[in-house]
């Protein structure tokens, strides 16, 4: 049994990531055919059920940071998840980039705190990401990302140089996938701007939906 996850239903051999438990109950109730709960313990919600088209999927918490992360997805290795896509936010770094915006990772950097450097660059599994990249369509950028230790708050936690956008996660799943033997790939949505404009409530349940569904399609190819 894993060490942090204790669940109560069968996990899917594919699964959708996300941070926080809400979104995770969200996309359930968008993507899966009456979802069951697979999940309650230490808070980290997942949710198991059938897709449209048929497929057993595991939509997962894995809480907040890097470590929380990782430690979920070694626990979902354990219970035979194979592939997994992480739908997630992000704060811009880039000024180019809008509220709403959609983010296939290319690369994500580990960074650590104000004045840091960035780490080796961790890459999704290159068949899933691209599969990601075609379902998402005209409707994404591709781009690489800064995984912050702490949240980004306006100022200067990491250069523009180290990726287009901050996030605190993916950089750890990246490298916890390989890791483990787990194809990983990720898409994040911009949650805030570099100049602190925010994606309202609404907003952001449109972009993780249309980010959700997309990861759907990929894991029932």
């Amino acid at each position: 049994m894993p060490l942090r996850l204790r669940p109560s239903a069968p996990i899917a051999t594919d699964a959708v990531l996300v941070g926080d438990p809400g979104r995770a109950l969200m996309l359930a109730q968008e993507l899966l055919e009456e979802p069951k709960m697979s999940n309650h313990a230490r808070g980290l919600w997942g949710y198991t059920g059938r897709t449209l088209a048929g497929d057993e999927l595991t939509i997962q918490a894995t809480g907040m940071g890097g470590p929380s992360a990782a430690l979920v997805l070694t626990d979902l290795a354990e219970l035979g998840v194979r592939r997994a896509i992480r739908v997630g936010t992000c704060t811009a770094l880039d000024p180019g980039l809008v509220p709403g915006e959609l983010l296939a990772v290319s690369a994500a950097h580990s960074w650590s705190g104000p004045g840091g450097r960035a780490g080796e660059p961790a890459f999704p599994d290159p068949e899933l990401a691209a599969a990601l990249r075609r379902a998402l369509g005209a409707s994404a950028r591709e781009a690489t990302v800064a995984s912050l230790d702490a949240p980004h708050v306006g100022g200067a936690a990491a250069p523009v140089e180290a990726g287009a956008a901050a996030d605190m996660q993916t950089a750890a799943l990246l490298a916890a996938g390989i890791r483990l033997g787990v194809a990983v790939a990720a898409v994040l949505v911009v949650s805030e701007t570099a100049a602190g404009a925010r994606l309202g409530d609404e907003g952001a349940e449109i972009a993780a939906k249309a980010a959700g569904r997309a990861a759907a399609v990929v894991l029932s190819g």
